[in-house]
């Protein structure tokens, strides 16, 4: 498998995986499927601010999964927060390449300086959750019944990894 930045060439590949999840998974709440021209605007939106769009192509050169993160909230108290995403096309779930992305966004993440990154994952998504363990994360919260798709109440369970070992947050409007 190969890791890397992803390209406006790969949106159709992104956009399939994305309205995939859409209509299968309960990891995106929504039922609202994107277009072509959703997913390049949130593509543009991620890399004109400085949050990185990963991909992972498999050996024969197909966009199986991507990645990205961006801030948590927009408020400058949480500057130094970043929530991501991750989503693999169905025949290459439980493979690695969930990992391959993970690895490198907490990487990137580090890289820019953020302090910790949150996951929001669907209560039922045990893989998901175990993933997130291996790489240090922990549950720090479960809230009931707070979304739902495929008519049923979907729990949030909230996943933190704190980046760096700062005793104090910085005192200006830099991230470092």
């Amino acid at each position: 498998m190969l890791l890397r930045q992803a390209s406006l060439e790969d949106l159709p590949s992104l956009l399939d995986i994305h309205n995939n999840a859409v209509k299968t998974l309960k990891a995106i709440w929504t039922d609202k499927l994107d277009t072509l021209e959703d997913r390049t605007t949130w593509f543009k939106e991620r890399t004109q601010a400085g949050f990185p769009v990963l991909v992972v192509e498999n050996d024969t050169g197909d966009v199986i999964g991507y990645g990205s993160f961006g801030l948590y909230r927009p408020k400058e108290g949480y500057r130094l927060t970043v929530e991501h995403s991750i989503y693999i096309s169905p025949q290459a779930r439980g493979k690695g390449a969930g990992r391959l992305l993970l690895d490198k966004l907490v990487e990137v993440a580090r890289s820019q300086g953020y302090h910790v990154m949150l996951a929001s994952v669907d209560g039922e998504n045990a893989g998901s959750v175990a993933l997130h363990l291996k790489f240090g994360f922990k549950s720090v919260g479960r809230i009931p019944q707070v979304g739902m798709k495929f008519g049923q109440w979907l729990d949030l369970v909230l996943m933190t990894l704190v980046l760096d070992d700062r005793a104090r947050p910085p005192q200006d409007q830099e991230k470092r």
